[in-house]
């Protein structure tokens, strides 16, 4: 089992930025690929991006396409969602989430296996 951990959220003015942490314990962080989803008021819970195990290859919604990125640090158990250009739209709980590596590259949330408790994105316009 893993147990994640976000930070970061906030407060921001639209075209500001923000980066999301999540710190992972447990089991080793190498096993998983890593992603992020967001569930905005009033909406169902929508794939943001995902960072495979190796950090080598990563894959976004359109909606954030060029504004957000995934980054993970394995060394530091931690993987990261910059999010530039923030737009009201984006004003959201963010969660990070792990599946198991062999499952390759997923958007479902139901493929992913842990979730950490979420971290609330604010953007004023």
């Amino acid at each position: 089992q893993v147990q994640l951990v976000e930070s970061g959220g906030g407060l921001v003015q639209a075209g500001g930025s923000l980066r999301l942490s999540c710190a992972a314990s447990g089991r080793t962080f190498t096993m998983y690929n890593m992603g992020w989803f967001r569930q905005g008021p009033g909406k169902e819970r929508e794939f943001v991006g995902t960072i495979s195990w190796s950090g080598q290859t990563a894959y976004y919604a359109d909606s954030v396409k060029g504004r957000f990125t995934i980054s993970r640090d394995n060394a530091e158990n931690t993987v990261y969602l910059q999010m530039n250009n923030l737009k009201p739209e984006d004003t959201a709980v963010y969660s990070c989430a792990a599946n198991n590596r062999a499952e390759g590259i997923v958007t479902s949330r139901s493929r992913y296996a842990y979730w950490g408790q979420g971290t609330q994105v604010t953007v004023s316009s």
